[in-house]
């Protein structure tokens, strides 16, 4: 007598490794200290320490409200007016390049799904060759499109900056179809940045060796500037036939909530292009088949007056400025931080351990990951004292 397999259901889920972050966000909201310090949530704040609403967003998004006619379907691009007043702030001197196809995402996590599942439907062999730390949301992503992660070591802890012949080594062993995953600019966790001459020699290694560049820019304007934070994208649009650009507009316009990201595909072709973004079509299709319009048409109805864009870059420069006088005045503290001021961006890893880190919470109330990945730009500027005092005081046993 045939016997039928026993059923599987919703209880025969595998277990899950717990998103540490999340879990520091729950220590956090549980503290009822009044003086408690969060640096491990990855958002701007000011110096009030809010995370405000840009003024021009406001502007724009009053402006949408008394304009706006219809919500209905725009279709899976989403809003390409909003891909095409990208296009020169991301791209540069590339942006009326016809083999470089731009689609919305929702937020620069869904460009990257769309990039990898390209990627994964392209070539299914390819390997990820990816530093390390890197954004913890990089290797699920990654092993969720079903494509081999190669790791090598980015961040020499002890000379804090790049490990570049680390760096160098493992995409020269790269195959060619193999994707080089690159930060764009302000790396997320350690804040260490590959320098001009650095992105020189990435740029070559990856064409000679035929590599697929994956760029990941999420945050344009918090290093350099606008223009110069574009330094390697423009390098790598110079050089190679083939790059995928995953951008977020969440942080240079704080629309975090609103989930607002594009994905540029820069093909060999004008027809190669356009074959990608009928892919990206369809891929978007199975996944959220339409993206969210508010986010979007907040930023495009910016970018198209031209007076809401200069108060945009204004108000991004006063940002990028506020970055730089926290990261000066953390460094200026003591002679082991004062790498952070050679560092861009909102993330350093700070020199504690998992148990100082740990004291850090107990006796402090200062909150940050395990690992010492500190969100530097998420401190009051009336708290920087007492933040600073605190790391030298634990530092020093």
């Amino acid at each position: 007598m045939l016997t039928s397999p026993a059923r599987r259901g919703l209880a025969d889920l595998p277990p899950l490794v717990s998103d540490s972050l999340l879990a520091l966000i729950a220590m956090v909201n549980a503290d009822p200290r009044a003086d408690k310090i969060d640096v491990g949530v990855g958002v701007y704040r000011d110096g009030a320490g809010r995370t405000p609403i840009m003024r021009a967003v406001k502007a724009a998004e009053q402006k949408l409200h008394d304009e706006q006619h219809s919500k209905s379907y725009l279709g899976g691009a989403g809003d390409r007016g909003f891909a095409k007043a990208l296009r020169p702030i991301v791209l540069g001197k590339h942006a009326g390049d016809e083999r470089v196809v731009g689609l919305q995402t929702p937020g620069g996590c869904g460009a990257l799904f769309l990039a990898l599942k390209l990627v994964a439907a392209a070539n299914p062999e390819a390997r990820v060759i990816m530093g390390t730390p890197t954004w913890p949301n990089h290797p699920p992503m990654i092993a969720g499109a079903r494509l081999e992660i190669s790791e090598y070591r980015h961040y020499d802890p002890a000379a804090r900056k790049v490990d570049f012949a680390a760096m160098a080594e493992a995409l020269d062993a790269g195959r060619p179809g193999d994707v080089a995953l690159l930060h764009g600019c302000c790396h997320n966790p350690t804040g260490a940045d590959l320098s001009e001459d650095e992105w020189r020699q990435v740029v070559e290694i990856v064409a000679r060796r035929g590599l697929l560049p994956l760029i990941d820019f999420a945050y344009q304007g918090f290093a350099r500037g606008l223009e110069q934070d574009r330094f390697g994208v423009e390098l790598m649009l110079d050089t190679c036939d083939e790059v995928l650009i995953t951008q977020s507009c969440d942080k240079n316009f704080a629309v975090y909530r609103d989930r607002v990201g594009c994905l540029f595909v820069k093909a060999g072709s004008v027809d190669n292009a356009n074959f990608a973004f009928t892919h990206l079509l369809q891929i978007s299709r199975e996944a959220w088949s339409m993206p969210p319009d508010h986010g979007a048409a907040t930023v495009r109805t910016v970018l198209e007056d031209s007076a809401l864009a200069g108060d945009w870059r204004a108000e991004l420069d006063e940002m990028h400025a506020r970055i730089r006088m926290v990261r000066e005045k953390i460094a200026g503290t003591d002679p082991r931080l004062a790498y952070i001021a050679e560092q861009q961006g909102m993330f350093s890893m700070l020199p504690l351990s998992v148990d100082q880190v740990r004291q850090l919470r107990e006796s402090h109330a200062i909150y940050m990951a395990d690992s010492g990945r500190a969100n530097l730009i998420g401190i009051a500027d009336h708290e920087i004292d007492r933040f600073c005092a605190a790391i030298v005081e634990t530092m020093n046993g």
